[in-house]
């Protein structure tokens, strides 16, 4: 993806940044919704944006257009990816405060942390969201918000009658492995995490925080604020 958002920012154009898991067909990223203006985001992006306060963390920026526009407003915010490209083209882009880091890596407070994208994805399996909640332990601010989107993908596992079909084994449906490539570079293989908003709550619950479903999208998808049980 770094290479992609580099590429795009350098020529005002990209290739296809391709997309494979073994559940489905080969799908792409348009690179160009990576540098996307506050109103060209969907209203469930806007709405977290709105809301962020405080000393924010911005996860997992990519080209840093959630970033730009909480700067903007004069909100201090941070932004974080894996991806030294990204970074690199966040800077030229007029991000100010920016690093090259794993989120589970970060060592200082937020009070608001922004997972938008489907962020919160990078938690990768089920049985991680303990390691997760722990992190928030740490990092979150008292008092201090998480704003994450994502999906409930059942209505992948629909059949013609109507009724889910998941997969045979013990994982979790909206467990599933990724892999990306721009022209010839192709990305390790990872894990991605969509997970449905009861089940969030689940373990939310289980780790002493709590979840409110700000507002949902079209397409089985929400935005959910993750708070400390007081």
């Amino acid at each position: 993806m770094g290479s992609a958002i580099k590429a795009y920012f350098e020529k005002g154009r990209a290739a296809k940044l391709r997309v494979f898991s073994p559940m489905f067909d080969e799908d792409e990223i348009p690179v160009k919704m990576l540098f996307r203006k506050e109103n060209e985001m969907p209203p469930i992006e806007r709405k977290a944006l709105s809301m962020a306060r405080g000393r924010t963390l911005d996860v997992g920026a990519g080209a840093g257009c959630h970033s730009l526009v909480l700067q903007q407003r004069g909100t201090d915010v941070t932004a974080i990816d894996i991806s030294p490209l990204a970074v690199e083209t966040m800077k030229l882009r007029g991000v100010k405060e920016v690093r090259q880091q794993d989120f589970f890596e970060v060592d200082e407070c937020f009070d608001t942390i922004l997972m938008l994208m489907n962020g919160i994805g990078i938690v990768g399996r089920l049985q991680r969201m303990p390691l997760f909640f722990r992190l928030l332990d740490r990092i979150l601010a008292p008092g201090g918000q998480l704003l994450c989107d994502s999906s409930d993908i059942c209505y992948v596992f629909e059949n013609e009658d109507g009724e889910m079909e998941f997969p045979e084994g013990d994982g979790y449906y909206g467990e599933l492995t990724y892999q990306m490539q721009y022209g010839d570079v192709k990305g390790e293989t990872f894990p991605w995490l969509y997970i449905d908003d009861e089940t969030l709550r689940v373990c939310a619950e289980a780790c002493g925080y709590q979840v409110e479903v700000v507002q949902r999208g079209k397409h089985y998808d929400y935005l959910a604020r993750i708070t400390k049980k007081r």
